[in-house]
């Protein structure tokens, strides 16, 4: 299902709506959660409802989607810090609730509590992913096997360039640990949003192209339950729908 909105916030209102009315139906529900720029305004959108509606989150679960190697939430720049920023401290989520990847702490470590975690409870309901300029879904960069459970992923050139964005000064960011595709499709339902002329291309290929390996995010479309939110710029190089 592909939603386009005119507006980033209303695509950011729709998608929030959306993933509200699917956790409050499910209990003890487990929430993917993206970093970047496209998510943003749906966690801001999500955190209004929340208090608007006074809704009680205490028994939800966050997982992060993932992290740069050599850092966590202590990290100016982090996926963490800007979680923990965006999204978390505002809705008063308390430390035990949220399982996310330190990236300080020894990865092969890292990636089994959290896959520990998701086998003992139940697979993530809701998953929020965004879209790399690559075609990256998380962490996985062209050519991650469709099979990849949570691993150390050595970063795109491009990935690196652009991740720049997120931090005050220059950080070298060549590697990173994070779910993999085949953890996310295990998620009930997934919400890939996409925003900005920037993206246009790269949304054509992943919807329109064959799904290929070399193209992670193309891999989404094989989930029964693919929810895709784009503005109207993100949406531009679509065929009229």
């Amino acid at each position: 299902m592909v939603y386009v909105s005119n507006t980033y916030e209303e695509m950011s209102a729709q998608a929030a709506g959306d993933l509200l009315d699917l956790l409050v139906e499910l209990e003890d529900p487990i929430l993917c959660t993206a970093s970047g720029d496209s998510p943003k305004g749906m966690y801001r959108a999500l955190i209004r409802l929340v208090q608007e509606r006074k809704i009680d989150i205490s028994g939800w679960y966050f997982v992060g989607l993932d992290e740069w190697i050599g850092m966590n939430g202590l990290d100016e720049g982090s996926c963490r810090y800007h979680l923990d920023r965006d999204l978390l401290v505002p809705l008063g989520v308390r430390p035990e609730r949220i399982f996310f990847f330190d990236g300080r702490a020894p990865a092969a470590e890292e990636c089994e509590r959290v896959e520990s975690f998701l086998a003992h409870h139940h697979p993530i309901d809701a998953a929020i992913v965004g879209l790399g300029m690559n075609g990256h879904v998380g962490m996985n960069e062209p050519g991650t096997p469709s099979s990849s459970r949570s691993h150390v992923a050595d970063i795109d050139p491009l990935t690196q360039e652009v991740g720049q964005k997120y931090f005050s000064g220059k950080r070298t960011i060549e590697k990173g640990i994070t779910l993999g595709i085949s953890t996310i499709l295990d998620a009930g339902r997934i919400f890939l949003l996409v925003s900005g002329s920037r993206k246009a291309p790269i949304t054509r290929q992943v919807l329109e192209d064959e799904i290929s390996e070399t193209l992670p995010a193309s891999l989404l479309r094989r989930h029964p339950s693919l929810f895709v939110y784009l503005d109207k710029e993100a949406a531009s190089q679509l065929p009229v729908m």
